[in-house]
Protein backbone atom coordinates (compact mmCIF):
# COMPACT_ATOMS: atom_id res chain seq x y z
CA UNK A 1 0.00 0.00 0.00
CA UNK A 2 1.48 3.34 -1.02
CA UNK A 3 1.00 6.51 1.00
CA UNK A 4 0.07 6.96 4.62
CA UNK A 5 -3.71 6.56 4.29
CA UNK A 6 -5.86 4.17 2.26
CA UNK A 7 -9.63 3.93 2.40
CA UNK A 8 -12.64 2.07 1.05
CA UNK A 9 -15.99 3.66 1.65
CA UNK A 10 -16.11 4.71 5.29
CA UNK A 11 -13.17 2.44 6.19
CA UNK A 12 -9.74 4.02 6.50
CA UNK A 13 -6.24 2.63 7.07
CA UNK A 14 -3.46 4.75 8.57
CA UNK A 15 -0.15 3.11 7.68
CA UNK A 16 2.07 2.68 10.71
CA UNK A 17 -0.86 3.91 12.87
CA UNK A 18 0.53 7.44 12.49
CA UNK A 19 -1.34 9.72 14.90
CA UNK A 20 -3.91 7.04 15.80
CA UNK A 21 -5.00 7.22 19.46
CA UNK A 22 -4.99 3.64 20.73
CA UNK A 23 -5.65 4.23 24.43
CA UNK A 24 -5.93 6.79 27.20
CA UNK A 25 -2.85 7.12 29.40
CA UNK A 26 -1.67 9.24 32.33
CA UNK A 27 1.99 8.19 32.09
CA UNK A 28 3.71 10.25 29.39
CA UNK A 29 3.02 13.24 27.18
CA UNK A 30 5.12 13.52 24.03
CA UNK A 31 4.62 16.98 22.51
CA UNK A 32 6.24 16.52 19.12
CA UNK A 33 5.38 19.97 17.77
CA UNK A 34 7.07 21.79 20.64
CA UNK A 35 9.80 19.25 21.37
CA UNK A 36 8.68 18.52 24.93
CA UNK A 37 8.45 15.34 27.00
CA UNK A 38 6.61 14.95 30.31
CA UNK A 39 6.60 12.02 32.75
CA UNK A 40 3.42 12.10 34.86
CA UNK A 41 3.14 15.83 34.12
CA UNK A 42 6.77 16.67 34.94
CA UNK A 43 9.05 18.05 32.22
CA UNK A 44 12.02 15.68 31.89
CA UNK A 45 14.33 18.67 31.43
CA UNK A 46 13.57 19.69 35.02
CA UNK A 47 14.74 16.45 36.65
CA UNK A 48 16.79 14.31 34.25
CA UNK A 49 20.13 15.51 35.63
CA UNK A 50 19.12 15.55 39.30
CA UNK A 51 16.68 12.72 40.03
CA UNK A 52 17.86 9.22 40.86
CA UNK A 53 16.75 6.77 38.18
CA UNK A 54 15.02 4.58 40.77
CA UNK A 55 12.97 7.57 41.96
CA UNK A 56 11.91 8.12 38.34
CA UNK A 57 10.89 4.46 38.17
CA UNK A 58 8.71 4.96 41.24
CA UNK A 59 7.19 8.09 39.69
CA UNK A 60 6.30 6.15 36.54
CA UNK A 61 4.86 3.16 38.41
CA UNK A 62 2.90 4.99 41.10
CA UNK A 63 2.17 8.39 39.55
CA UNK A 64 3.99 10.43 42.21
CA UNK A 65 7.49 11.12 43.43
CA UNK A 66 8.44 8.83 46.33
CA UNK A 67 9.11 10.14 49.81
CA UNK A 68 12.72 9.75 51.04
CA UNK A 69 11.66 6.73 53.09
CA UNK A 70 9.84 5.13 50.13
CA UNK A 71 12.80 5.72 47.87
CA UNK A 72 15.24 4.25 50.39
CA UNK A 73 13.04 1.15 50.82
CA UNK A 74 12.78 0.63 47.06
CA UNK A 75 16.52 1.11 46.64
CA UNK A 76 17.17 -1.58 49.25
CA UNK A 77 14.78 -3.95 47.48
CA UNK A 78 16.51 -3.45 44.13
CA UNK A 79 19.99 -3.94 45.61
CA UNK A 80 18.89 -7.20 47.23
CA UNK A 81 17.50 -8.67 43.98
CA UNK A 82 20.39 -8.05 41.56
CA UNK A 83 21.77 -11.59 41.55
CA UNK A 84 20.96 -14.06 38.78
CA UNK A 85 19.80 -17.67 39.17
CA UNK A 86 22.75 -20.07 38.72
CA UNK A 87 21.00 -21.68 35.72
CA UNK A 88 21.10 -18.44 33.77
CA UNK A 89 24.74 -18.26 32.68
CA UNK A 90 24.87 -22.04 32.05
CA UNK A 91 21.83 -22.30 29.81
CA UNK A 92 22.23 -19.28 27.52
CA UNK A 93 24.88 -19.12 24.76
CA UNK A 94 26.10 -15.60 25.53
CA UNK A 95 29.28 -15.37 23.44
CA UNK A 96 28.16 -15.72 19.85
CA UNK A 97 24.44 -14.85 19.82
CA UNK A 98 22.96 -11.39 19.22
CA UNK A 99 22.94 -9.66 22.65
CA UNK A 100 19.29 -8.70 22.34
CA UNK A 101 18.37 -12.27 21.45
CA UNK A 102 20.22 -13.41 24.57
CA UNK A 103 18.47 -10.80 26.71
CA UNK A 104 15.06 -11.75 25.29
CA UNK A 105 15.73 -15.43 25.99
CA UNK A 106 17.03 -14.68 29.49
CA UNK A 107 13.90 -12.74 30.45
CA UNK A 108 11.71 -15.55 29.15
CA UNK A 109 13.75 -18.04 31.18
CA UNK A 110 13.43 -15.90 34.31
CA UNK A 111 9.67 -16.00 33.84
CA UNK A 112 9.73 -19.77 33.52
CA UNK A 113 11.82 -20.07 36.69
CA UNK A 114 9.59 -17.75 38.72
CA UNK A 115 7.03 -19.92 40.60
CA UNK A 116 4.68 -16.91 40.70
CA UNK A 117 5.38 -15.86 37.11
CA UNK A 118 1.79 -16.43 35.97
CA UNK A 119 0.24 -14.31 38.71
CA UNK A 120 -1.02 -11.08 37.17
CA UNK A 121 -2.29 -9.05 40.12
CA UNK A 122 -0.86 -5.51 40.37
CA UNK A 123 1.09 -6.40 43.53
CA UNK A 124 2.58 -9.47 41.83
CA UNK A 125 3.52 -7.47 38.73
CA UNK A 126 5.27 -4.81 40.84
CA UNK A 127 7.25 -7.51 42.63
CA UNK A 128 8.17 -9.24 39.36
CA UNK A 129 9.11 -5.91 37.81
CA UNK A 130 11.28 -4.90 40.77
CA UNK A 131 13.25 -8.12 40.44
CA UNK A 132 13.61 -7.76 36.68
CA UNK A 133 14.58 -4.09 37.02
CA UNK A 134 17.35 -5.15 39.41
CA UNK A 135 18.56 -8.01 37.22
CA UNK A 136 18.59 -6.34 33.81
CA UNK A 137 21.88 -4.45 34.37
CA UNK A 138 23.42 -7.64 35.78
CA UNK A 139 22.42 -9.49 32.61
CA UNK A 140 23.63 -6.77 30.24
CA UNK A 141 26.95 -6.34 32.07
CA UNK A 142 27.47 -10.12 32.09
CA UNK A 143 26.78 -10.18 28.36
CA UNK A 144 29.32 -7.45 27.75
CA UNK A 145 32.02 -9.28 29.68
CA UNK A 146 31.40 -12.80 28.39
CA UNK A 147 31.46 -11.54 24.81
CA UNK A 148 34.95 -10.14 25.49
CA UNK A 149 36.13 -13.38 27.10
CA UNK A 150 36.09 -11.92 30.62
CA UNK A 151 34.61 -13.42 33.79
CA UNK A 152 31.34 -11.97 35.05
CA UNK A 153 31.34 -9.71 38.11
CA UNK A 154 28.86 -10.04 40.96
CA UNK A 155 26.80 -6.97 41.93
CA UNK A 156 28.17 -4.71 44.66
CA UNK A 157 25.39 -4.01 47.19
CA UNK A 158 27.20 -0.90 48.38
CA UNK A 159 26.80 0.82 45.01
CA UNK A 160 23.75 2.59 43.63
CA UNK A 161 21.94 1.39 40.53
CA UNK A 162 23.95 3.26 37.88
CA UNK A 163 27.31 2.95 39.66
CA UNK A 164 26.84 -0.79 40.12
CA UNK A 165 25.97 -1.15 36.41
CA UNK A 166 29.33 0.34 35.39
CA UNK A 167 31.17 -1.64 38.07
CA UNK A 168 29.74 -4.95 36.80
CA UNK A 169 30.70 -4.00 33.24
CA UNK A 170 34.29 -2.91 33.94
CA UNK A 171 35.30 -4.35 37.29
CA UNK A 172 36.29 -0.98 38.76
CA UNK A 173 34.17 1.51 40.64
CA UNK A 174 33.14 4.43 38.41
CA UNK A 175 33.76 8.07 39.18
CA UNK A 176 30.94 10.22 40.50
CA UNK A 177 30.62 11.92 37.09
CA UNK A 178 30.46 8.59 35.25
CA UNK A 179 27.74 7.21 37.53
CA UNK A 180 25.78 10.46 37.34
CA UNK A 181 26.05 10.46 33.56
CA UNK A 182 24.75 6.91 33.26
CA UNK A 183 21.94 7.73 35.69
CA UNK A 184 20.83 10.59 33.40
CA UNK A 185 20.99 8.37 30.31
CA UNK A 186 18.88 5.73 32.04
CA UNK A 187 16.32 8.34 33.09
CA UNK A 188 16.03 9.69 29.55
CA UNK A 189 15.48 6.16 28.19
CA UNK A 190 13.08 5.13 30.95
CA UNK A 191 9.85 5.78 29.06
CA UNK A 192 8.48 7.19 25.81
CA UNK A 193 4.73 6.67 25.45
CA UNK A 194 3.37 4.22 22.83
CA UNK A 195 6.53 3.39 20.91
CA UNK A 196 6.59 0.00 19.19
CA UNK A 197 7.96 -2.00 22.13
CA UNK A 198 5.65 -0.39 24.69
CA UNK A 199 2.60 -0.93 22.50
CA UNK A 200 3.70 -4.54 22.07
CA UNK A 201 3.79 -5.00 25.84
CA UNK A 202 0.29 -3.55 26.17
CA UNK A 203 -1.03 -5.83 23.42
CA UNK A 204 0.32 -8.89 25.24
CA UNK A 205 -1.15 -7.80 28.58
CA UNK A 206 -4.43 -7.09 26.80
CA UNK A 207 -4.78 -10.84 26.24
CA UNK A 208 -4.45 -11.39 30.04
CA UNK A 209 -1.03 -12.94 29.53
CA UNK A 210 1.69 -12.56 32.17
CA UNK A 211 4.25 -9.83 32.85
CA UNK A 212 7.28 -11.80 31.64
CA UNK A 213 5.58 -12.57 28.33
CA UNK A 214 4.85 -8.87 27.84
CA UNK A 215 8.46 -7.86 28.52
CA UNK A 216 9.84 -10.65 26.34
CA UNK A 217 7.65 -9.47 23.47
CA UNK A 218 8.69 -5.85 24.07
CA UNK A 219 12.34 -6.89 23.84
CA UNK A 220 11.64 -8.53 20.50
CA UNK A 221 10.17 -5.27 19.20
CA UNK A 222 12.99 -3.14 20.61
CA UNK A 223 15.57 -5.33 18.88
CA UNK A 224 14.58 -4.09 15.41
CA UNK A 225 16.76 -1.46 13.67
CA UNK A 226 13.74 0.78 13.13
CA UNK A 227 13.32 0.97 16.89
CA UNK A 228 15.96 0.50 19.60
CA UNK A 229 18.37 -1.37 17.33
CA UNK A 230 19.22 1.84 15.47
CA UNK A 231 21.50 2.99 18.28
CA UNK A 232 24.02 0.24 17.60
CA UNK A 233 24.92 1.84 14.26
CA UNK A 234 25.74 5.36 15.54
CA UNK A 235 29.31 4.81 16.77
CA UNK A 236 30.34 2.80 13.67
CA UNK A 237 28.93 5.68 11.56
CA UNK A 238 31.01 8.31 13.36
CA UNK A 239 34.16 6.22 13.23
CA UNK A 240 33.58 5.65 9.51
CA UNK A 241 33.49 9.43 8.95
CA UNK A 242 36.80 9.79 10.77
CA UNK A 243 37.00 13.50 11.56
CA UNK A 244 34.92 16.66 11.87
CA UNK A 245 36.54 18.01 8.70
CA UNK A 246 35.28 15.00 6.72
CA UNK A 247 31.64 15.52 7.74
CA UNK A 248 30.44 17.76 4.83
CA UNK A 249 31.78 15.42 2.14
CA UNK A 250 30.34 12.39 3.95
CA UNK A 251 26.92 14.03 4.14
CA UNK A 252 27.15 14.89 0.42
CA UNK A 253 27.66 11.21 -0.41
CA UNK A 254 24.97 10.01 1.99
CA UNK A 255 22.36 12.40 0.59
CA UNK A 256 23.31 11.55 -3.00
CA UNK A 257 22.86 7.86 -2.20
CA UNK A 258 19.60 8.60 -0.31
CA UNK A 259 20.97 6.82 2.76
CA UNK A 260 19.34 7.21 6.16
CA UNK A 261 21.85 8.00 8.86
CA UNK A 262 21.21 6.39 12.26
CA UNK A 263 20.50 8.77 15.13
CA UNK A 264 18.55 11.34 13.09
CA UNK A 265 14.86 12.01 12.57
CA UNK A 266 11.89 10.91 14.64
CA UNK A 267 8.33 9.82 13.94
CA UNK A 268 6.87 12.27 16.50
CA UNK A 269 9.34 15.11 17.14
CA UNK A 270 9.31 17.65 14.31
CA UNK A 271 12.06 20.12 15.22
CA UNK A 272 14.04 18.59 18.07
CA UNK A 273 14.08 15.73 20.56
CA UNK A 274 14.25 17.26 24.06
CA UNK A 275 16.35 14.35 25.28
CA UNK A 276 19.18 14.91 22.79
CA UNK A 277 20.69 18.10 24.35
CA UNK A 278 20.68 16.49 27.79
CA UNK A 279 22.46 13.45 26.43
CA UNK A 280 24.91 15.67 24.55
CA UNK A 281 25.77 17.34 27.86
CA UNK A 282 26.50 13.93 29.39
CA UNK A 283 28.68 12.97 26.41
CA UNK A 284 30.63 16.21 26.66
CA UNK A 285 31.22 15.83 30.40
CA UNK A 286 32.51 12.26 30.19
CA UNK A 287 34.58 12.82 27.03
CA UNK A 288 37.39 14.74 28.71
CA UNK A 289 39.27 11.74 30.13
CA UNK A 290 38.88 9.44 27.12
CA UNK A 291 41.05 8.50 24.16
CA UNK A 292 38.51 9.79 21.62
CA UNK A 293 37.54 13.33 22.71
CA UNK A 294 37.27 14.23 19.02
CA UNK A 295 34.28 11.87 18.69
CA UNK A 296 32.06 14.41 20.44
CA UNK A 297 33.26 17.24 18.16
CA UNK A 298 32.55 15.07 15.14
CA UNK A 299 29.08 14.30 16.47
CA UNK A 300 28.39 18.01 16.90
CA UNK A 301 29.54 18.73 13.35
CA UNK A 302 27.37 16.00 11.85
CA UNK A 303 24.34 17.13 13.83
CA UNK A 304 24.77 20.74 12.64
CA UNK A 305 25.34 19.69 9.04
CA UNK A 306 22.24 17.50 8.81
CA UNK A 307 19.99 20.02 10.50
CA UNK A 308 21.21 22.83 8.25
CA UNK A 309 20.88 20.76 5.09
CA UNK A 310 17.76 18.68 5.81
CA UNK A 311 16.35 19.96 9.12
CA UNK A 312 16.87 16.48 10.54
CA UNK A 313 17.15 16.66 14.35
CA UNK A 314 19.31 14.33 16.40
CA UNK A 315 17.13 11.81 18.21
CA UNK A 316 17.50 9.95 21.50
CA UNK A 317 19.92 7.41 20.01
CA UNK A 318 22.52 9.85 18.76
CA UNK A 319 24.28 11.39 21.74
CA UNK A 320 23.31 8.45 23.93
CA UNK A 321 25.50 6.26 21.73
CA UNK A 322 28.40 8.71 22.02
CA UNK A 323 28.03 8.98 25.81
CA UNK A 324 27.69 5.22 26.28
CA UNK A 325 30.76 4.70 24.11
CA UNK A 326 32.71 7.01 26.37
CA UNK A 327 31.40 5.07 29.38
CA UNK A 328 32.81 1.85 27.94
CA UNK A 329 29.71 0.15 26.55
CA UNK A 330 30.57 -1.92 23.44
CA UNK A 331 28.66 -0.70 20.33
CA UNK A 332 26.68 -3.95 20.05
CA UNK A 333 25.42 -3.65 23.65
CA UNK A 334 23.67 -0.28 23.36
CA UNK A 335 20.20 -1.61 22.49
CA UNK A 336 20.47 -3.91 25.49
CA UNK A 337 21.27 -0.87 27.63
CA UNK A 338 18.07 0.80 26.38
CA UNK A 339 16.12 -2.30 27.37
CA UNK A 340 17.60 -2.24 30.86
CA UNK A 341 16.35 1.35 31.21
CA UNK A 342 13.02 1.05 29.37
CA UNK A 343 11.89 -1.72 31.72
CA UNK A 344 10.61 1.22 33.81
CA UNK A 345 8.21 2.49 31.16
CA UNK A 346 7.17 -0.93 29.94
CA UNK A 347 6.14 -1.83 33.47
CA UNK A 348 4.21 1.41 33.95
CA UNK A 349 2.19 0.64 30.82
CA UNK A 350 1.65 -2.98 31.84
CA UNK A 351 0.19 -1.77 35.14
CA UNK A 352 -1.97 0.85 33.41
CA UNK A 353 -3.25 -1.64 30.83
CA UNK A 354 -4.04 -4.17 33.56
CA UNK A 355 -6.01 -1.60 35.55
CA UNK A 356 -8.42 -0.95 32.65
CA UNK A 357 -7.94 -3.88 30.35
CA UNK A 358 -9.50 -4.47 26.97
CA UNK A 359 -8.27 -6.84 24.30
CA UNK A 360 -6.44 -4.81 21.64
CA UNK A 361 -7.84 -6.12 18.40
CA UNK A 362 -7.57 -3.83 15.33
CA UNK A 363 -8.92 -4.76 11.91
CA UNK A 364 -7.34 -4.98 8.47
CA UNK A 365 -8.66 -3.50 5.24
CA UNK A 366 -8.85 -6.62 3.07
CA UNK A 367 -7.24 -6.28 -0.37
CA UNK A 368 -7.25 -9.88 -1.57
CA UNK A 369 -9.59 -11.72 -3.94
CA UNK A 370 -13.12 -12.67 -2.88
CA UNK A 371 -15.24 -15.80 -3.50
CA UNK A 372 -12.70 -17.77 -5.54
CA UNK A 373 -13.85 -21.21 -6.76
CA UNK A 374 -12.52 -24.01 -4.59
CA UNK A 375 -10.24 -26.53 -6.39
CA UNK A 376 -11.23 -30.22 -6.72
CA UNK A 377 -10.97 -32.41 -3.59
CA UNK A 378 -8.03 -34.35 -5.02
CA UNK A 379 -6.05 -31.13 -5.30
CA UNK A 380 -6.89 -30.19 -1.72
CA UNK A 381 -5.52 -33.46 -0.43
CA UNK A 382 -2.10 -32.90 -2.01
CA UNK A 383 0.27 -35.53 -3.34
CA UNK A 384 0.08 -39.06 -1.79
CA UNK A 385 2.95 -39.98 0.55
CA UNK A 386 5.88 -41.74 -1.09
Amino acid sequence: MSGAIASRGDQQVVAGLDGVLACESAITLVDGDNGELFFRGYDVRDFAEQADYLAVVQLLWSGRWPSPAEHAAFDRQVRSRRGLPPEMLRLIPMQSANPMAVLRTAVSLLGALDPLGDVTSPAAVVSQATTLLARMPTLVAALGRVRRGLPTIAPDPELGHAANYLYMLHGIRPTVDEAAGLNTLMTLHAEHELNASTFTARIVVGTLSDYYSAITAALGALKGPRHGGAIDAVLPLLRDIGSAEAVPAYVDRALAERRRLPGFGHRVYREHDPRAPLQAAVAQRVSADTQEPMLFDMARSLEAELFTRKRLPANVDYYAAVALGYLGFPPDLLTSFIASSRIAGWTAHVLEQTADNRLIRPRALYRGPRRRPCPPPATLQGAPPQ
